[in-house]
């Protein structure tokens, strides 16, 4: 019962920012420039004429005000219909679906990637505090923080792909395919990772019950592993799941270097085609698999530290 307490609020919290999302995603359409009705029917290069132009705005209820068609179209939005492209003119829904799976798992591997290289290398450096293999470290971090990713991209395609010939540069053909997008992907989010991991490990280090076990004689590695790194692990949890949202939306700039035909690939032709109804499907799937995210990292800190309740009060 205290679990649901604690989720249920949370949950109810998250229905105004479902709203503000899907509100944003609606604007996109209305007020970005150009007319709707007209760019639907210019694709191809056709020139419509105003009665065409005027029967299809009435078609599509662009002629009703703001309020009327916003609240139809979240109706719309709800049941899954998310309009027809502008642009290939097959359903925004049905484009997403066949594209989401493709993202989800380029951005799976990268936050595999991130959660074992950033735990691993966060409890390297904290086991070396003030030694030279954390200095080390600590150059690295710094250098995957700032390291520009589409330069790092093209600096792995040049030299694994196009010197070595060890892993493919685009596309899904092979099954490898996915290491290099999931390794530019996840390279921040992985320095971030380590850094939150050295930080708090050193943290729980200092803290009384661990001078207790070393008093009992513990070794080094046991009380690192088995002591501190599980009372660290919220701290970390949260930063992943942060992370973890933030590398679904950089996968736009990922996918577009190597060619995955995800909702990245996807948001950046809608942009470019002003292609408005797929833009906003985009943001509109991009915001709720935020939200759920958000809950789900809620949610095992919960489970990770019992402690954790509404309001933030240790449970008595």
């Amino acid at each position: 019962m205290r679990r649901i307490g604690y989720l249920f609020p949370k949950v109810l919290s998250l229905i105004p920012v479902l709203l503000g999302i899907s509100l944003v995603a609606f604007l996109l359409g209305v007020l970005s420039p150009g007319n709707p009705a007209q760019l639907a029917l210019s694709q191809g290069g056709y020139e419509p004429t105003p009665e065409q132009i005027s029967a299809l705005e009435h078609q599509l209820g662009l002629d009703d005000p703001y309020p009327i068609q916003y609240v139809r179209w979240l109706g719309q939005a709800v049941t899954g219909n998310l309009g027809i492209s502008y642009a290939t003119q097959t359903p925004v829904a049905q484009e997403l679906a066949r594209r989401l799976p493709v993202t989800l798992t380029l951005t799976g591997w990268a936050m595999a990637f991130t959660c074992l290289g950033g735990l691993l290398l966060g409890c390297l450096a904290a086991a070396f505090w003030n030694r030279w293999p954390d200095r080390l470290l600590q150059i690295f971090f710094q250098l995957q923080l700032s390291v520009p990713s589409f330069w790092l991209a093209f600096l792995l395609l040049f030299f694994f792909a196009e010197q070595l010939r060890w892993l493919p540069s685009s596309g899904l053909s092979q099954w490898n395919s996915f290491l290099l997008p999931a390794l530019v992907l996840s390279a921040p989010s992985m320095a971030t990772a380590a850094r939150l991991t050295r930080s708090a490990l050193l943290s729980e280090l200092g803290r009384p019950y661990c001078t207790a076990a070393r008093a009992r004689g513990v070794g080094p590695v046991k009380l690192l592993l088995y002591n501190a790194l599980p009372n660290a692990a919220t701290q970390v949890v949260a930063q992943l799941g942060n992370s973890l949202g933030g590398m679904l939306g950089g996968s736009v700039l990922v996918e577009s270097i190597f060619a995955w035909p995800g909702l990245g690939s996807y948001a950046l032709q809608a942009v470019s085609n002003r292609d408005y109804p797929a833009l906003q499907g985009y943001v509109l799937l991009s915001g709720l698999l935020f939200v759920l995210i958000t809950l789900l990292v809620d949610g095992l800190s919960m489970l990770l530290d019992p402690r954790v309740r509404a309001g933030g009060r240790p449970l008595a």
